[in-house]
Parts: C-alpha cells; structure tokens; sequence
C-alpha cells in the first residue's frame, strides 16, 4: 500500500537524537551494578588462594566519541570508542595463615561498545525498537589497589582480571537492552497512531510498512489519510507513489500526499460537516459594515415582500460531493462545488424554498506549520454562479451574485479559515517542537521540512 504521508529522517535529526539517547545511557550505565567475584585458585610451591571481590560501585561512565549510522535494509548502528568507566570496590584474600583486604579503584579504558538497533512495527502500525546485537570490548583495565601485601595482589588479580572484564562486558550490554526497551521503545508508543480533529474527523497515521534505512536517511511511510468519527467508509480513490525529494538541509521532513488532503474532504463530507446554514442576521451590510437583521434580503426584483412580507430568509449551502484539491509546484488548489438553497422562514417556522442556484470559482490555500500542526487559509477568486431554479431575469441574477459574494467572503470563508487555522496534527512524538520550518510544494504533494527540539521531562 502507498502511503499517504510520510516522515523521513536525515542524518542530522538521527544525530541530534542520537546525542539525546547517549546522554541517557551515559546515566543508566552509571548506575550499573556488578555482581561479587570470588573463587580461589592453586598456586604453585604455595598453596591455594581464596579471594572475593565485593561492592563493585561505578563511581561513573564516561561515553566521550560516539556516532550513528544508517544501515541500509537493516536498521540503525550506535558505535562508541574511547569510552571509559571508573569502578570502586572491597578485596578479601586468604592464603595459609596470611589473611588481608582492603579497597581498589579500577578504571577500563578504551572501551568499545557497538549496538545494532533492530526498527519495526507492532499490530497498530506504531514503530518498535530493539537491540539485534551488542558487543562490548575492553582494551585496557588498570587498577590501585590498598593493602599491605602487594604480591598478593598481582597473583589474585591476574586471575579475576578476564572475569572482571567480562562481567562487565556483558553487564554493559545487557543495561543498552534494557534502555532501549525501558526508555526508547516507549517513547517511540508516544507517536500517535490516530489523532483525533474535533468531535467528526479524525487522521490515521498507523505505519503501513517498518521504517526503512538507506544510505542517507530513514523513512516512514504511514496511511496518512482523514476518517469521519460517525463512520469511517473505505477511500474511493488510492494514494499514490510518494518519492521526497533527496533534500537534507533539515533534520526531519513531512511529505503530505495530496491524497491526505482529499481524505479530509471525502472525511468531513461524509460525516455532513460541509453544510452550512445562513440566516439574515449572518449577513453582512455593504452600508454599515456590521451585522444586520433585515426582513427583506434580497432585491426589490425578485418582489418577495409580496409572497412572503416581512418573513426571514435562510440559506443552506452544501457540496454536492466532496472538494477535490490539486498540489503542483505552484501550490495548492481546488475548485468546489457549493449547492445553495434558499427558503422563506412562514410564520409556523416551516421553510418555503425560493430558488436553487450553485456556485464554484477558484480557491487557493496558503499553509504553513505552527506549535507542531498544520494550517491554512484559503483566498478565493472570482466566483461563478449558475441558477438552476427558477428561471431569473438578468438583473435579478446580478443582484444575487452581489449577495452571494457578500455571503461567501464575510461568511462561509471566514468559517473555513477559522477552522484551518486551528490545524492538523502532524504525527510526532511527546516533547518535541519544530523550528526553521520550510514549505515547498511539488507534484501531488507538500513537502514540510524543520529542525527538531526535545525537551526531556
């Protein structure tokens, strides 16, 4: 399935959350805790030496060189080197009758560690993380140790020493498992799967595929598409192929299809929101500027003082079926179809109909990105309009044009606008905030780019 939004990633959002991962595992590989060594060992000519190794603390762990990398068809790759960690810990040996103990502080330097990152998707399309792989080497260990026998301590730390190692090898290993699952796995789970718009509409952004890695970026391809609350009804229509551009200059991108933005009017056409109903007190006055209640709306011409005096009017303005929108390179467009019928309000408060006409023109929208959603407004051209019932007398049609325009622009725009600048969530997880935004339009879809920020809790 093609999707009809998609996030990619570059190498420097991967970089900049990468720094933010590795500020957390510096943190939970200070807190490890190494398990007790103890054993004994025979000794040559001497006898058999019992030792025990005890409250191994790690005073901290130091992550200086680390960097990520993209995998194609595979994943993500953490590699550090030159790291270091600073150990504490209590020595007991036993030898005959020479009983001593003492503290140590050990340091290993030129530690290696190297993390293969496994990305996926679960049941409802949210992405998932795991370690495929860790391996961890230690180049060198030093240690100073306190006591009053100093040739003790060469002959019991030659044999703990590889079991120090590996202890801790495995220990590092084993915390970068557990962080990734205890802290970037649920983190990942904040990515909202569906976001809902108001009590009608909402959008579904559930992964129609794993995340993908290649030579220069990772992508996400997710459903993109607007659903009615009511009932959601299957899209007549497919998405089709996406390919963003090869632009990196920001840390993330957002590529909206424009079969995203025909959902949300197949969406909210179906779910009866693309009705609007106009009254005399919603019209706007050429001559003061304000709203006006007025018993006779509409021209002298049409003489409906005479059928209906004194009686209200009311406008019911709907869509036929649902808006198409075009995006090319110069922008985003649409030409709708609006139905407008016009009743008298009779005194037992049923409605007359008085005529039928519809209306269409040219609408440009202008969007843009603000606090993590997107917005618009939308600037109409010229309007048409075409009476379909009853028959009108060319002054009369003018006379209507005139109050439909004042209706469209002083009325129906105004709401439209007021909900597209409350905007549409874009699919990102909790505590980031873009910055340097940049909008471009390319055939069939909207191209949004932007840097990141976190805020930790």
């Amino acid at each position: 399935t093609n999707p009809g939004f998609v996030v990619r990633i570059t190498q420097a959002g991967l970089d900049y959350a990468h720094q933010q991962g590795i500020t957390i595992l510096e943190k939970e590989l200070a807190q490890l805790k190494l398990p007790d060594i103890s054993g004994d060992f025979r000794i040559r000519h001497v006898g058999k030496l019992r030792y025990d190794i005890s409250s191994l603390d790690l005073r901290s762990f130091h992550l200086p060189h680390s960097r990520i990398s993209l995998v194609p068809g595979v994943g993500l790759q953490v590699s550090i080197s030159n790291a270091f960690a600073e150990v504490d810990g209590n020595w007991r040996v036993k030898l005959h009758f020479i009983r001593d103990h003492g503290s140590f502080d050990l340091e290993a330097e030129d530690v290696y560690i190297k993390i293969d990152l496994k990305l996926g998707s679960d049941a409802t399309g949210k992405p998932t993380i795991d370690t495929s792989d860790c391996t961890t080497h230690i180049s060198r260990v030093r240690v100073h140790f306190s006591g009053k026998f100093g040739w003790l301590y060469n002959l019991f730390y030659s044999a703990v020493e590889p079991m120090f190692r590996r202890s801790l090898e495995r220990e590092v290993c084993d915390t970068v498992a557990r962080s990734v699952r205890g802290e970037l796995q649920p983190y990942l789970q904040t990515l909202p799967v569906t976001a809902r718009i108001g009590a009608m509409a909402g959008i579904d952004y559930s992964l129609v595929a794993a995340p993908a890695a290649t030579a220069q970026s990772l992508d996400a391809g997710l459903k993109g598409e607007f659903f009615s609350l009511a009932h959601r009804s299957a899209v007549p229509f497919p998405p089709l192929a996406l390919a963003l551009p090869p632009d990196h200059d920001r840390m993330v991108y957002f590529g909206a299809s424009s079969y995203f933005f025909n959902t949300a009017g197949f969406a909210y056409h179906a779910a009866g929101v693309l009705v609007f109903e106009v009254t005399d007190s919603m019209v706007v006055s050429p001559r003061d500027g304000g709203l006006c209640r007025c018993p006779h709306p509409l021209p002298a011409p049409l003489q409906l003082e005479k059928i209906y005096p004194d009686m209200a009017m009311k406008l019911r303005l709907s869509a036929p079926s649902a808006p198409f929108l075009s995006i090319g390179p110069e922008g985003l467009s649409l030409r709708p179809v609006v139905d407008i019928q016009a009743y008298a309000i009779l005194p037992n408060s049923s409605l007359a109909p008085l005529f039928l006409l519809s209306l269409t023109g040219n609408v440009s929208a202008v969007v843009g990105v603000r606090s993590g959603r997107i917005v618009g407004s939308l600037e109409v051209g010229r309007l048409k309009f075409f009476f379909l019932l009853p028959p009108l007398s060319a002054p009369q049609v003018r006379m209507l044009q005139s109050i439909m325009n004042t209706i469209a622009s002083s009325v129906l725009l105004p709401r439209l606008n007021d909900r597209l600048d409350r905007g549409f969530p874009l699919p990102l997880p909790d505590r980031i905030q873009l910055s340097n935004i940049l909008v471009r339009f390319h055939q069939n879809f909207l191209l949004l780019g932007a840097d990141v920020r976190y805020y930790p809790r």
